[in-house]
């Protein structure tokens, strides 16, 4: 089997790479433009931890190159393509909506067109739980309608979501697209919360807490979501017909998520006591008055809270990393990594 994997020096995709490379014989090609968007020294510490395997191969390159893509499927024949590459981030779209349009509308497209120009035998693609918006009836289900985005980098991925299914009626594609939610662990991005706050905690800085802490998130361990991923990766929709003979798309949509949301009063009350346990932060370190309670931000959710049953009942499996673990391992990473 050959699996590509795009956004390989991402968070997400660093580790899943590594996961496959240590658990099966399969050759997997890693691409990445490794854009700028964060501090690249952490996406190139990503690659260095898959440099040790013989069956990875990292390709720099951008999936909103028609003409590169269109050649490397060419080149590669790949089984199964694992699309995780995008413009991340809700606030960064508001005012820089230009890259989320290259690299998650056209970017997507081209995967698409790959898949159908040189058939694969399933396509899994990062979706979000941003595309429930406003959505107010929690937990949220694949069943909910999702037609609200707040934000710009919701609504590229609905847009994924409409394309995909869009393909895979015209082309008998299997695609199977992933609701990610909040997404953290080791190795993380600097712009969540998670990340950012410990950054400017041990600067002495204050933090800001949204909706004056009223926010409840539901944290997945990076990990947690890695094993659904590959779960999902190896069983694609089925591919059958419909009573008037055409194809039945081979589409599915699940939910990635801790099923548990946890308030962000308590969420960051959890880390601070983390990185204070690995000594990120002495042992004094006065909490209080390094933070502050602010309105809600714009493109901001007041919950994310993910319904998995359709995810446990088609592969058994459940993500159920604490959030006290996680974090945890985040901090005693952050300790080595930066310390």
């Amino acid at each position: 089997m050959k699996v590509l994997v795009t956004g390989a020096a991402g968070f997400i995709g660093a580790f899943l790479c590594k996961r496959l490379l240590e658990t099966t014989n399969q050759e997997i090609v890693g691409l990445d433009n490794l854009n700028d968007y964060y501090d690249v020294s952490l996406k190139e510490a990503r690659l260095e931890m898959l440099k040790p395997y013989k069956k990875f191969t990292f390709i720099k390159g951008d999936i909103s190159d028609k003409h590169f893509i269109d050649k490397l499927f060419d080149e590669y024949k790949f089984d199964v393509v694992v699309n995780l590459a995008a413009q991340a981030g809700v606030r960064y779209s508001i005012d820089h909506p230009d890259v989320y349009i290259q690299s998650n509308i056209i970017g997507f497209y081209n995967i698409l067109e790959a898949c159908r120009n040189h058939p694969v035998k399933h396509l899994v693609y990062a979706s979000s739980s941003s595309v429930y918006g406003g959505n107010t009836k929690v937990p949220f289900s694949t069943d909910d309608k999702v037609d609200n985005p707040v934000s710009l980098y919701a609504a590229t991925k609905k847009s994924n979501e409409l394309l995909a299914h869009a393909y895979s009626k015209l082309y008998n594609i299997p695609t199977t697209g992933l609701r990610f939610f909040t997404v953290y662990g080791p190795m993380g991005r600097p712009d969540m919360a998670y990340f950012s706050f410990t950054n400017k905690l041990i600067k002495g800085e204050t933090i800001e807490i949204f909706n004056y802490g009223n926010c409840k998130r539901d944290f997945t361990y990076v990990d947690d979501i890695v094993e659904g991923v590959i779960r999902v990766m190896n069983k694609a929709p089925e591919k059958k017909n419909g009573e008037d003979g055409l194809p039945i798309p081979p589409y599915k949509i699940y939910n990635i998520g801790n099923n548990n949301p946890e308030n962000l009063l308590d969420f960051v009350q959890i880390l601070s006591e983390e990185l204070v346990r690995s000594g990120v932060l002495p042992k004094d370190f006065d909490f209080e008055s390094h933070k502050k309670l602010v309105p809600m931000q714009k493109g901001d959710v007041p919950i994310t809270y993910a319904d998995t049953s359709d995810l446990e009942n088609d592969f058994g499996y459940k993500p159920s990393t604490s959030l006290r673990e996680g974090l945890r391992n985040f901090a005693k990473w952050y300790k080595s990594f930066y310390k």
